[in-house]
């Protein structure tokens, strides 16, 4: 385990922005350097405690699935070494958590994929029956799988801001009828072929969140990061039981954790406990040692 990285800092390149976990600097006008650092954020506020190799862990996961998943959709990878683009004394920084990018135009939304009834989904399905408007069959207990992976779309909030799902209506206001069939249609395919994968090594993927972008010629790209514990909620699959939340490979430990404590949810986030952020590290490590060995 390496010491744990909370911000970049790579002068030798212009950033353009950090964001809840990852910092964004300019390579050139075709390429960007993205860089995954420790940190973490639940309920959309960056918590002061980074988790040792979290970013390390994010990258090689994404990586698998970039390469796994490329024939559906292409991806942002560019192949170029980040150690190649920066100064000598900062290659340690980049090493293993970094990933040179095409410069993508990002479509304005997050495409969430649930193939579980779970989180904010089963809380809409017990008042109205339906999740992000979406109606589903009558007597489903919580954690309950759906008879088809639903697309609901939401979308991007600012750091410190919450994202707000959106019904189909709204997402083809944003993006047009035609590409958000194409992302929708995208979106489901990469979730399906991804959890039918994982199945096979012992986890579900109840949930996940892709990020998109365009070319100058309006190519679609799978973009940011793809189906790691951040974006996705990972179950072990011995332990899955509907009618109740499974434990998780997720950040959903710490979630539990500050709910615990009584957080009101707004910054500043408490200081994890070195027990919790060590758990969460663990259960990182876990879920790519299960999907990529």
């Amino acid at each position: 385990m390496t010491a744990a990285i909370f911000n970049s800092s790579i002068n030798s390149l212009t950033l353009l922005n950090r964001g809840k976990v990852r910092d964004i600097y300019a390579v050139d006008d075709e390429r960007l350097l993205i860089v995954t650092t420790d940190r973490l954020s639940a309920f959309d506020v960056v918590l002061p405690t980074p988790i040792p190799d979290k970013g390390k862990v994010l990258t090689r996961i994404s990586d698998f699935w970039f390469a796994r998943l490329g024939h559906i959709l292409p991806n942002q990878l560019t192949g170029v070494a980040p150690e190649s683009v920066v100064a000598a004394d900062e290659r340690e920084q980049v090493a293993g958590r970094a990933t040179v990018v095409r410069r993508l135009k990002p479509l304005p939304i997050e495409a969430i994929v649930r193939g579980y009834l779970v989180g904010s989904g089963w809380k809409e399905y017990k008042t109205q029956g339906s999740v992000c408007g979406i109606p589903l069959p009558a007597g489903l207990k919580e954690a309950d799988k759906l008879p088809q992976p639903i697309f609901t779309p939401s979308t991007k909030a600012e750091v410190g801001a919450h994202d707000e799902n959106i019904n189909l209506a709204e997402t083809e206001k944003l993006l047009g009828t035609a590409l958000a069939a194409e992302v929708s249609a995208a979106a489901i395919a990469l979730y399906k072929e991804a959890a039918e994968y994982a199945l096979t090594k012992g986890i579900i993927i109840a949930d996940t969140k892709f990020e998109f972008g365009q070319d100058a010629a309006g190519k679609l790209y799978l973009i940011d990061e793809a189906l790691t514990p951040d974006s996705s909620r990972f179950w072990p699959a011995d332990q899955y039981a509907p009618g109740s939340n499974p434990p998780s490979f997720d950040k959903q430990y710490v979630r539990d954790w500050l709910e615990s404590v009584g957080w009101n949810k707004k910054p500043p986030a408490p200081q994890l406990p070195d027990d919790v952020a060590a758990k969460t590290a663990e259960k990182y490590r876990e879920a790519l040692t299960r999907l990529a060995g």
